[in-house]
């Protein structure tokens, strides 16, 4: 994967500047919004998610058919807005184990192994010195997203059993926590994914100034980690702290309060008719 991630970052480094500062700051600017606003944004977060989770199953499980990835995004959009208390407990029990996935691919000496074994075929579709415009990013994009389902599928296969018995564990205690503390967890998740976007943005700005972030983050890993989860820490306090709740009740309308022996608290109404002296 590590081959995979630095082949790409040479390739990427080579893109014409509009594809990697646009969608760069684009990601930067949702993924702020995520970071610190998730709760805040939850019903529409819940139709987008949702529509992505349902596109990334729908394209790899029918064997990258787009008609069937475009139906079980909108499915999975509708499920999400339906269930929207359950999708995000889900959501975040998913990202739990996916990341334990992957954290088990990098430290498993067969599954690494394994992984580096998948061609790369992406970075064979242009010469070394070539600007890379957007039609043929389009293609090398592509490409790249077969190679890296390809190393998913083989790190699969490779994975002991160890790594699914404790990505099977991970996502159980969030649906377990989330089922006790929905609030705290959807916050987590939101910070995660808002995280996330900075990150991905970031790495695409400071490619298009010719650095190579991949291969930084490779090297200092432990730092850029320790960033992650600071980030993580305080977006998911800061919702907590300034994020509406997710079980506030709509008011509508106060219930006139009652007294001592049944009668309401409201002031008496005057009768029009007063007694004549």
């Amino acid at each position: 994967m590590l081959q995979m991630l630095q082949d790409f970052e040479q390739t990427a480094a080579r893109f014409t500047p509009i594809i990697l500062v646009v969608p760069g700051v684009v990601a930067v600017i949702i993924g702020l919004f995520v970071w610190l606003g998730g709760l805040g944004f939850r019903r529409v977060l819940a139709v987008v998610l949702g529509a992505v989770a349902g596109w990334i199953c729908g394209y790899f499980i029918a064997g990258r058919n787009i008609i069937a990835a475009a139906a079980s995004a909108v499915v999975t959009a509708v499920i999400a807005v339906i269930l929207q208390r359950a999708f995000i407990t889900v959501l975040a029990a998913s990202l739990a184990a996916i990341l334990t996935f992957f954290v088990f691919v990098g430290i498993c000496p067969e599954v690494m192994k394994a992984t580096e074994n998948v061609n790369v075929i992406a970075d064979k579709l242009t010469e070394k010195d070539e600007v890379i415009e957007i039609g043929l990013a389009a293609v090398v994009l592509k490409a790249y997203t077969i190679d890296f389902s390809n190393m998913v599928r083989e790190a699969a296969l490779n994975m002991r059993t160890s790594g699914w018995v404790a990505m099977a564990g991970s996502g159980v205690l969030l649906l377990i926590i989330g089922a006790l503390f929905r609030r705290l967890v959807s916050a987590l998740c939101y910070a995660v994914i808002g995280t996330m976007l900075i990150f991905t943005g970031m790495i695409s700005l400071v490619l298009y100034k010719g650095s190579m972030p991949i291969s930084i983050i490779r090297d200092k890993f432990l730092y850029y980690a320790a960033v992650f989860g600071f980030m993580v820490v305080f977006g998911t306090f800061v919702q907590l702290l300034l994020g509406p709740s997710l079980d506030k009740k709509v008011k509508k309308g106060k219930k006139p309060k009652k007294g001592k022996k049944g009668k309401t608290d409201e002031p008496p109404q005057r009768s029009l008719n007063k007694w004549r002296t």
